[in-house]
């Protein structure tokens, strides 16, 4: 989320998507309501996806919906969740419900998280360090977890979780969140130790970098907003994380810029 150093770029300098690259594909995509997950739903859906549209806000999921309706792309899918509270009975109840909806899942983009407070440990509140950690880590495994079954019935899928600079440097005031996304890269590395060798399932993470966002504007608010770029600039990174052009990263902590 900070001018951190990017320790891996993602699409090839001169790589760009053709107007078709994600079709056929499904993709789910968690906080899809605003920021990265908005235009990256956006960015999937006119490239050709079925993206499944998850986020606790049901009024923005719907213009969402609207919006990729009028594009002319696939129809989309809603799945209000508020994932602060599911529960994993709640994951499994809607990874059988798209199991029978779907033959398969190619993509799975885990972009929703929580700031929480920027504060130092000692002044943290407990119950917002629970929080942060229920959608930023668990939430992601739990999720994960349960469409694994689904995304292996993929030729290939692409499972992609949101990090963060502070997530691989840690720096001061940062807590829950740094931490969330310390728990997120180590969840990734994991995982696509599993199933590098024994699935067509690829998992990395991707760092945005400073973009033009809500979080980005409430964790810097004395910073000029037109300092950063918008969501829509870098999303081609996103796409080519989804796309077969990236079938061979496995395992990388990538960053958007």
């Amino acid at each position: 989320m900070d001018k951190e150093t990017a320790l891996m770029p993602v699409a090839p300098h001169a790589w760009s998507p053709a107007t078709d690259e994600l079709a056929g594909k499904t993709i789910l995509v968690t906080g899809a309501a605003e920021g990265i997950g908005r235009a990256a739903s956006l960015a999937f859906a006119s490239r050709g996806a079925e993206v499944l549209l998850l986020s606790r806000n049901e009024a923005r999921l719907e213009d969402l919906y609207d919006e990729i309706v009028d594009l002319g792309a696939p129809q989309p899918a809603l799945l209000p969740m508020d994932l602060s509270r599911a529960t994993y009975d709640d994951f499994v109840t809607l990874a059988g419900s798209l199991s029978e909806a779907l033959p398969k899942l190619d993509g799975l983009l885990h972009n929703a998280s929580l700031l929480g407070d920027r504060k130092p440990i000692a002044q943290t509140r407990a119950a917002t360090w629970h929080e942060v950690m229920q959608v930023n880590v668990n939430a992601g495994f739990m999720l994960t977890q349960t469409l694994l079954p689904l995304l292996d019935k993929a030729t290939s899928a692409s499972v992609v979780f949101t990090s963060s600079g502070v997530g691989r440097t840690g720096r001061a005031y940062w807590g829950s969140y740094a931490v969330s996304k310390f728990a997120t890269e180590g969840l990734m590395q994991v995982l696509a130790d599993e199933l590098g060798a024994t699935s067509a399932i690829r998992v990395n993470t991707l760092n945005p970098g400073a973009v033009n966002t809500a979080m980005r504007r409430t964790a810097f608010p004395g910073e000029p907003p037109t300092t950063n770029p918008h969501p829509e600039d870098i999303i081609a990174q996103w796409v080519y994380l989804m796309s077969d052009a990236s079938v061979d990263l496995n395992g990388q902590a990538l960053s958007a810029q």
